[in-house]
C-alpha cells in the first residue's frame, strides 16, 4: 500500500535523498521506491521501513504508519516524535519488530500493544512514557526482546509477563517501579539477560533456579532487603546487586543449584549491609570484576585466595574493615588495573604488586608502614589516580610535585637519598661552613673594594661600545614606556629581548622554506619589536603576536614563556619542534617554523584568519580577544577579512556549520591519537584552541607544546578539565581527558553555553537534562526551528558519551568521529 501524496509531504517531507548537485531534494513516489522502504516484490506491500536518526519530529499523522498493513520492521528511532497515531495500533497484525527508541514520545503505553501478536522485539526506550507497565504485554508469547529504559514507568512488574515464553532478555532500568519483584518472573526459562537497575523495587528477591538460562543480572540501585542467594542459584555470569539493603552471609553461595562461581566475570555487591565472612574465591579464575566495598563483613583478614581469580582487572574492597597485612598474592593478579583497598585497617608493608596493567591504586586510610616500594613509585606517574594517604608511609618527595602531596600523600614522610634532596648534605655541611665564615668574611671585605673599582670601570666601557656590539638597536628609557613587548604583564618589556646579542646570527627556521635566511632580527621587525600593537594574545602558553616576514609570509608567532623554565634543553626542544613541524592534517593548525632566542623558545604558525570558535561562538565584539586568540585586531578596517569574519559568524547560526566544526575538531584529535607515533596529548583542548582559516576550515592549535613548556598546562582549563583531575592531583592528562574536553566543546556548538557561567556548570546541566531525557531543552535559541534537532540531540549524547565520569566509559577519538559523521548527513538535510 502507497502512502498517500498528500501526507508524504506533511511528514514524510524530512526523509530526503541526496542528489548529484549535491542539494537535497523530496522523496519521489512510489513508496518502494526510498531506500528506507523494503517492499514485498509479489504485492507491492511495505514490509520494512527504517528512518533512524532522520529528524522526524511531531506526532506521527493519521493514514501513515498505520495504512501499512504487511509492516514486518519498523525503525523510527533517534528521531523527536512526540506520539503515536490513533490507527498506529492496526499495524499490528503482522509486525516483528518495533523500535521507537530515543523520542519525545510521553503518557502511558496502552493495552493496544497486545494486538501485534507477531511481536519479536520491542524497544520503547529514553523515551517519556509513564504511567503501568500494561498487562497486555503478556500477550506477546513470541517476544524476545523488551526493552523499557530510561521512561517514567511506575507500578509493579505486571504479573502477565509470564505469558512472554520465549523472552530472553528484559530491560526495564531507570524508571520509577516499586512494589515487590513477583515470582511472575522465574518461569521465564529462556531469560538471558534482566535488568532493572536503577529503580524503587523492594522486599527480596525470588528463588531464580528455574531460570536456566539466566547469565546477566543487574538489580542495582533498588530497595531489595534480606538474603541475595536466591540470586545466585541461576547459572550467572554477571551479577550486579549494588546499591540495595541486601543484609545476611553471602558465604553460602556456592556452586550447586545451577550457580557455578568458576563461570562468574563480574560481580557487584558494594553498599549493602552483607555481613559474615567474605565470598569464597578459590574456583573464581574467569573473575575480572569484584566489587565488595561499603559492607561491614566480620572477617578482618584479607581473603588468602585471592591470588586464584588471576584474570582480576578490578578489586574495590574499601570500607569493608579488613585488617591485618596486605597478603602476597596479589602480586599474580598480572591483569589487575584498579585496586581500592582504602579506609580499612590494613598494616604492614605494601608488598610488591603486579604493575603492568595497574591505572588506579587507593590505600588511604590504612595503618600501612614502611616504604613505598621503589618500583611502584616509578610507576605512580603514569597511573590516573593513585593515593596513600593517612598511613605511616615514607617514601622520596622530590619525585612529585606540592599539589600531589598534598593530596596522595598525607601524613607519609619523605626519606630521600642524599643525592635525590640536597638540602640533607647542606644541613650536614653546615657545622663546616661556620667555622669557616669568619675567614671567608674577612676574604669578602678586603676583595669586595678591590671588585667594586674593576666593576665600575668595565660597565663605562661596556655601556660605550653596546650599540657597536648589537646589530638590532634597543630603545632607550623613554621609548621604553611606549613599548609592550613580550611578557609585559610580567616583566620589563625589553628585558628578554635585550639578551639576544647579535640578532643577525639567530636563525629563524621555516621548514618549508629553508633557502631563506631569516634571522631573529627579520622576527623583531615583523612583530614591530615585539610591540603591543602585534599582540594578538596573553595565551596558556604565552603571547601571541602577529607578523609578516619577508616575502609576505604571515604569521602568528608565540613566545612559549616556560619553555626556558621547562628543564628542556635546547637541543631537545629543537628536535621536538621540528617532530611537530613534520605533524600535518587538514584540520591542524600548522607549525611552519620556530626560532630559539637566547632562553626562549618561539614557535611560528600559520596565520588563521578568522579567529577562534571562543570568540566567534560566544559573540564576542570585534577587536575583543581571549585566550589564544590570533585574530587580527584590524578586521574593523580590514573589509576582506571582515566580511569573511562575518560569514564565521552568520555560519553559526547554522547546524551544518557547527557540525563541520565538531568534526574536524575531533579528526584532529583522532590524528594525534590514533595517527601519531607516539601518540600525541593536546592537555589543552578548549572552544580558544579550534580556529577558522581562510575558507572556515576549522583547525586545531598548540598540540604537542607542553612537552616543551614542562607539565604546568597538563591539567586543561577551567571547565574542560575531567573529575578525576579534582580527585588526584597526581593523575596525568592522556587521551580520554582530552576526550572528555571535546565533549565540553561539543556542548558548547549545541548549546551556545560557556563551560562555567555565573550559575551554570555546563557538563552537570547538559548531563542532568540527559538523564531526565530533555536534551531538546539545551539547543542554542539560534539553532532550534532548523529543523535538526534530533542531529543536535545526537551530537548531545555523543558529548555525554565523552563526559562520563569514568574516563573508561569514554569513548575513542576514533569512535567519535565515527558517531559525529553518522549524523552528518542528517545535519546537512536539516540545514538544506
Amino acid at each position: 500500500m502507497l502512502i498517500p501524496p498528500a501526507t508524504q509531504h506533511r511528514w514524510l517531507l524530512r526523509l530526503r535523498l541526496p542528489s548529484k548537485d549535491g542539494f537535497l531534494t523530496p522523496p519521489i513516489s512510489p513508496v518502494c521506491s526510498w531506500k528506507w522502504v523494503t517492499c514485498d516484490a509479489q504485492h507491492d506491500k511495505v514490509t520494512s521501513f527504517i528512518a533512524s536518526g532522520l529528524g522526524l519530529s511531531g506526532p506521527i499523522p493519521e493514514n501513515t504508519i498505520g495504512k501499512l498493513s504487511r509492516l514486518e520492521t519498523l525503525d523510527l528511532s533517534n528521531n523527536s516524535i512526540t506520539g503515536l497515531a490513533s490507527d498506529f495500533w492496526g499495524v499490528g497484525g503482522t509486525i516483528k519488530n518495533l523500535n521507537l527508541s530515543r523520542n519525545l514520545i510521553n503518557g502511558s503505553l496502552p493495552n493496544n500493544i497486545g494486538n501485534f501478536g507477531f511481536l519479536e522485539s520491542l524497544d520503547l526506550s529514553f523515551n517519556g512514557f509513564s504511567g503501568d507497565v500494561p498487562d497486555a504485554l503478556g500477550a506477546l508469547s513470541r517476544l524476545q526482546h523488551l526493552s523499557l529504559s530510561h521512561n517514567g514507568f511506575e507500578g509493579r512488574i505486571p504479573d502477565s509477563i509470564s505469558g512472554c515464553r520465549g523472552i530472553t532478555s528484559i530491560d526495564i532500568s531507570s524508571n520509577r517501579l516499586n512494589g515487590s519483584l513477583t515470582n511472575s518472573v522465574t518461569h521465564l526459562e529462556r531469560l538471558v539477560d534482566l535488568n532493572l537497575a536503577n529503580n524503587g523495587i523492594h522486599g527480596r528477591v525470588p528463588d531464580l533456579s528455574q531460570l536456566k538460562s539466566l547469565s546477566r543480572l543487574n538489580l542495582s540501585s533498588n530497595r531489595f532487603q534480606d538474603s541475595p542467594t536466591n540470586a545466585f542459584r541461576a547459572p550467572l555470569r554477571v551479577v550486579d546487586l549494588s546499591k540495595n539493603q541486601f543484609q545476611g552471609y553471602i558465604t553460602q553461595v556456592k556452586s550447586g543449584s545451577g550457580f557455578n562461581l568458576s563461570n562468574l566475570v563480574l560481580l557487584d555487591l558494594a553498599e549493602n549491609e552483607l555481613s559474615g565472612d567474605f565470598l569464597v574465591l578459590r574456583e573464581a579464575r574467569a573473575l575480572r570484576y569484584l566489587n565488595l566495598a561499603g559492607n561491614s563483613f566480620s572477617q578482618r583478614e584479607f581473603p588468602s585466595d585471592i591470588g586464584n581469580a588471576s584474570n582480576l582487572e578490578y578489586l574495590n574492597m574499601s570500607k569493608t574493615g579488613i585488617a591485618g597485612r596486605i597478603p602476597v598474592e596479589l602480586s599474580r593478579l598480572t591483569n589487575l588495573r584498579t585496586l581500592d583497598l582504602s579506609h580499612n585497617h590494613l598494616s604492614g608493608d605494601i608488598p610488591r604488586l603486579s604493575i603492568a596493567a595497574l591505572q588506579v591504586l587507593d590505600l588511604s586510610h590504612n595503618n600501612l608502614t614502611g616504604e613505598i616500594p621503589p618500583s611502584l613509585q616509578q610507576k605512580l606517574p603514569e597511573l590516573l589516580k593513585f593515593n596513600f594517604s593517612y598511613n605511616n608511609l615514607t617514601f622520596c618527595a622530590s619525585k612529585f610535585r606540592i599539589e600531589t602531596l598534598k593530596s596522595a600523600f598525607i601524613g607519609s614522610s619523605s626519606d630521600c637519598p642524599i643525592a635525590a634532596n640536597p638540602g640533607a648534605l647542606r644541613r650536614r655541611s653546615n657545622t663546616e661552613n661556620k667555622r669557616r665564615s669568619t675567614l671567608k668574611l674577612v676574604i669578602a671585605i678586603a676583595l669586595s673594594a678591590f671588585f667594586l673599582l674593576v666593576g665600575l670601570l668595565c660597565l663605562s666601557f661596556a655601556c660605550r661600545r653596546r650599540t657597536h656590539l648589537w646589530t638590532v638597536k634597543q630603545p632607550t628609557y623613554k621609548e621604553e614606556q611606549n613599548i609592550s613587548g613580550p611578557f609585559s604583564f610580567e616583566t620589563d618589556s625589553t628585558t628578554w629581548v635585550a639578551d639576544v646579542k647579535l640578532a643577525t646570527s639567530v636563525p629563524v627556521i621555516i621548514f618549508e622554506k629553508p633557502l631563506l635566511n631569516f634571522t631573529f632580527a627579520d622576527l623583531l621587525s615583523a612583530t614591530s619589536h615585539f610591540d603591543r600593537g602585534t599582540l594578538l594574545a596573553e595565551g596558556r602558553f604565552g603571547p601571541v603576536y602577529r607578523g609578516f616576514l619577508p616575502g609576505g609570509i604571515h604569521v602568528a608567532v608565540k613566545v612559549l614563556v616556560h619553555g626556558s623554565s621547562s628543564g628542556v634543553a635546547e637541543q631537545d626542544a629543537a628536535r621536538e619542534l621540528e617532530r611537530l613541524g613534520r605533524i600535518k592534517h587538514s584540520n591542524l593548525v600548522p607549525l611552519v617554523g620556530y626560532c630559539l632566542a637566547g632562553d626562549q623558545r618561539i614557535a611560528i604558525y600559520d596565520y588563521m584568519e578568522n579567529g577562534n570558535l571562543q570568540n566567534l561562538l560566544h559573540d564576542l565584539p570585534l577587536g575583543v580577544q581571549t585566550t589564544e586568540d590570533w585574530s587580527t585586531d584590524t578586521w574593523e578596517d580590514d573589509n576582506d577579512g571582515g566580511g569573511v569574519r562575518s560569514a564565521a559568524s552568520e555560519g553559526l547560526t547554522a547546524w551544518r556549520f557547527r557540525h563541520k566544526i565538531a568534526l574536524g575538531a575531533a579528526r584532529a584529535l583522532a590524528f594525534l591519537h590514533h595517527g601519531c607515533f607516539p601518540q600525541i596529548i593536546h592537555r589543552d583542548v578548549k572552544a580558544s584552541s579550534v580556529y577558522l582559516d581562510s575558507q572556515l576550515e576549522p583547525r586545531l592549535s598548540d598540540f604537542g607544546l607542553a612537552k616543551i613548556v614542562g607539565g604546568e598546562v597538563s591539567r586543561g582549563s577551567p571547565g574542560y578539565a575531567p573529575p578525576e583531575f579534582a580527585q588526584s592531583e597526581a593523575c596525568e592528562a592522556n587521551a580520554k581527558s582530552d576526550v572528555y574536553a571535546f565533549g565540553v566543546v561539543l556542548f558548547e556548538l549545541v548549546t551556545g553555553r560557556e563551560p562555567v557561567e555565573r550559575e551554570l556548570n555546563l557538563v552537570e546541566w547538559v548531563r542532568g537534562l540527559a538523564r531526565g531525557n530533555r536534551l531538546a531543552e539545551a539547543i542554542d535559541p539560534k539553532i532550534q526551528g532548523t529543523g535538526a534537532e534530533a542531529q543536535m540531540v545526537e551530537a548531545l549524547r555523543i558529548g555525554y558519551l565523552c563526559t562520563a565520569e569514568s574516563p573508561l566509559k569514554r569513548p575513542s577519538m576514533q569512535q567519535i568521529v565515527g558517531l559525529l559523521k553518522d549524523i552528518g548527513s542528517a545535519s546537512a538535510d536539516s540545514v538544506s
